[in-house]
């Protein structure tokens, strides 16, 4: 949508779209990528090099150039047959004519007789009509032997065509689908050979668009414009030789429309596209407005604004409407103005081409073709002109589906990547630098060492590193300085598959999919035994609930697993972890998002599953980590402390500042819930440690 202003000499420089503008193309994507389908409309967009994305397109086909050849030749065949059967048509039609007039005719004349007698009589054009029909024989009357022949013929013709058509279709239905599977796999395995940073800059559904919505169109554009653009160039070709076979004066009113379908579809076309580019940046503000009112329907409520959130939408749906009648005007404009211009071509040929019988300057068949031959010489321009637009469109999707192919792949692993060792799981950091963006850099020098079997808890405000900290650990990031070693082998000499293959993740949002809850816990490691599972189950509390359940294990999690509670979800999710008996535990903010009884049974099952392993364990609430062996208090991602509990307490640090600002919050949530019964404690024990630890008694006490 950038304009351009007249510059010196009467240059031009681009003017940068203003703010309004950017947030309607940003809100007009945003609804293309959340819609399932194109609306019935050409999808939005130009190839920002057109030429190039699409001889890459048809580069596709290269693995099918053959099949592709053998189409071509299937395709110049049927056209060939389809041609020809109009004129063989128009010969049936000759003996019909010429037989009737025959039997108008004296028998035994000859046709020179009856010529002079016509000429005699002064009915000349009759006279040059009857010369000019070649077969006639005076009183013989129609030849029906004759016509079944080329009837026969004609339909030997037809069927011949329709055959190699329907062959020509399935052969290109085969080459696209290929062609597309082998594209979607490429796409497949590029996205697995992305790096994490990618998926952290691009939204997720412009990514399964690409996936989806845009292969598909590609799809439908090389399905319709491939076989269907060859078909019509050559149905063009062929139909315009047998038009100028038949009469030149003929041909001549046909192609005096090409000029007026150009200006049609120079003149509509664009205004067309245009439309429904306006279009779509409305629908993106209107599915804005409503994501906006349905989102936040509770706050428009509590302050009054239900009259002003009308008003816009009605507004913006009121433009909506302007936009759409207009869109779906000029796009259903285009065939009726292709059809009136074939309209008058028809008249004009009839016309001239009846005045022309009639002074025997053709014959009746060959009019007749002649005019079936103007109705296919329009029929593929007009499907042609169509194609612009499509290929346009699919174009443009394969633009941004070969951007997602073309960018920059993680670093592959080293052939030679030794195997790791068997070790007891000591990991150390040794002076790490990493930063997101080069200008900002997040960790500059952490250096820390876990001893095999300890519990590390890792604290810190938002923002400070912690779960970047893992995320290095798990080599979903390089780093950019220091080395991360595990029993002594730096990870990243290591495949990253061997690097996370003794590792177990519970994030903080549970993720289930569509299955079982045996198929779910059974994620973990696809080999485990069904006694493996059920002792997983147990440990992490899973089997507690599972029994209330309908089917037990093999009930079926429906979307997003709405049918169990959050608190069940996390236990699932833990019990994945457990089977799968990793060496080294991460647990990102597991409990973060559940009641205080469930966090209670989330802390018991997740201390059987840190049993023996190395764990990292990221937690806001500080009353969950107060049993670990190492507390790494991170700021700016440095460590800026790192302890026991106690030790960090007694340092009256950054740890200390945290642990009380969570008090009132504990204090608070104590009061609400009514003072339990505490257990007196020496003046000199922690205050807050005294408040959570009751806190804890209170909800083990309703847990059993």
């Amino acid at each position: 949508m950038s304009a351009e202003k007249p510059g010196r000499r009467g240059a031009t420089t681009p003017v940068e779209p203003s703010e309004e503008e950017k947030l309607e193309l940003e809100l007009a994507e945003q609804a293309r990528i959340s819609a399932d389908d194109w609306s019935g409309a050409v999808a939005p967009g130009k190839a920002e090099d057109f030429g190039k994305s699409f001889r890459r397109l048809i580069g596709l086909l290269k693995p099918h150039a053959l099949a592709f050849g053998f189409v071509s030749l299937l395709g110049a065949l049927g056209v060939v047959l389809t041609v020809l059967a109009p004129k063989v048509l128009g010969e049936g039609t000759n003996l019909i004519f010429e037989g009737v007039v025959s039997s108008q005719l004296p028998e035994g004349a000859t046709k020179d007789q009856v010529v002079a007698g016509l000429e005699a009589s002064g009915q000349n054009d009759l006279a040059n009509m009857v010369r000019a029909m070649d077969d006639l024989v005076p009183g013989a009357g129609i030849d029906f032997q004759r016509l079944a022949q080329v009837l026969l013929t004609v339909l030997a013709l037809y069927t011949v065509a329709s055959i190699l058509t329907w062959l020509q279709g399935y052969v290109i239905n085969v080459i696209m689908v290929r062609t597309m599977y082998r594209l979607r796999e490429s796409v497949e395995a590029k996205i697995n050979r992305l790096p994490l940073s990618y998926f952290d800059k691009v939204q997720r559904g412009e990514v399964i668009s690409r996936v989806t919505n845009d292969i598909d169109n590609i799809t439908q554009t090389m399905q319709q414009s491939l076989s269907g653009a060859l078909t019509a160039v050559l149905t063009v070709v062929g139909v315009l030789v047998m038009m100028f076979s038949i009469s030149w004066q003929l041909s001549l009113v046909a192609l005096v429309s090409l000029p007026l379908m150009a200006v049609v579809f120079g003149v509509i076309g664009p205004k067309s596209q245009a439309a429904f580019g306006v279009q779509w940046k409305k629908v993106g503000r209107l599915n804005a407005r409503v994501e906006e009112s349905f989102s936040g329907h509770a706050l428009v409520k509590v302050y009054g604004r239900e009259a002003s959130s009308r008003e816009a939408f009605k507004a913006e749906n009121h433009e909506l409407y302007e936009a759409s009648f207009k869109a779906q005007f000029l796009g259903n404009v285009m065939m009726p103005a292709m059809m009136f211009i074939g309209n008058l071509m028809y008249v004009g040929i009839a016309v001239l081409g009846g005045l022309m019988v009639a002074t025997g300057q053709l014959r009746l068949g060959d009019v007749q073709a002649f005019i079936q031959y103007s109705q296919q010489f329009t029929q593929p321009l007009s499907e042609l002109g169509g194609m612009v637009a499509v290929v346009q469109s699919g174009t443009a999707s394969a633009e941004r589906v070969f951007q997602l192919l073309d960018q920059d792949e993680q670093e592959a692993d080293a052939v030679d990547a030794p195997k790791p060792v068997d070790g007891s799981g000591t990991i150390e950091f040794d002076r790490v630098a990493f930063a997101y963006h080069p200008d900002h850099p997040l960790i500059t020098d952490l250096s820390f060492r876990v001893e095999p079997g300890q519990t590390v808890a890792i604290v810190g405000p938002t923002g400070a590193g912690k779960t970047t900290l893992v995320n290095l650990l798990m080599r979903f990031y390089e780093l950019d300085g220091g080395a991360i070693r595990v029993d002594g082998q730096d990870i990243a000499a290591l495949t990253r598959h061997d690097v996370r293959a003794r590792t177990g993740m519970v994030l903080q949002d549970p993720w289930l999919f569509a299955g079982t809850i045996r198929e779910n816990i059974r994620y973990g490691r696809a080999d485990a035994t069904d006694e493996e599972l059920l002792d997983a189950a147990k440990a992490t509390y899973v089997d507690r609930f599972v029994h209330s359940l309908p089917d037990g294990y093999d009930t079926v999690l429906d979307e997003d697993a709405s049918n169990v509670s959050a608190g069940e979800k996390q236990l699932i999710t833990i019990a994945r972890a457990f089977v799968a008996d990793p060496s080294v535990l991460i647990l990102d903010e597991a409990t973060s998002s559940v009641d205080t009884r469930t966090e209670l049974l989330l802390q018991h099952a997740m201390a059987a599953l840190r049993e023996g392993r190395t764990s990292f364990v990221i937690a806001h609430r500080l009353s969950t980590i107060r049993d670990a062996d190492l507390i790494l208090v991170m700021e700016h991602g440095d460590i800026v402390e790192q302890g026991t509990h106690d030790e960090l307490i007694a340092a009256n640090g950054a740890y200390r500042r945290l642990y009380n600002s969570q008090f009132e919050q504990a204090a608070a949530d104590l009061d609400a819930e009514g003072s339990p019964i505490i257990t007196p404690a020496p003046e000199s024990a922690d205050p807050t440690a005294r408040l959570l630890e009751a806190a804890e008694e209170r909800a083990e006490a309703e847990l059993n």
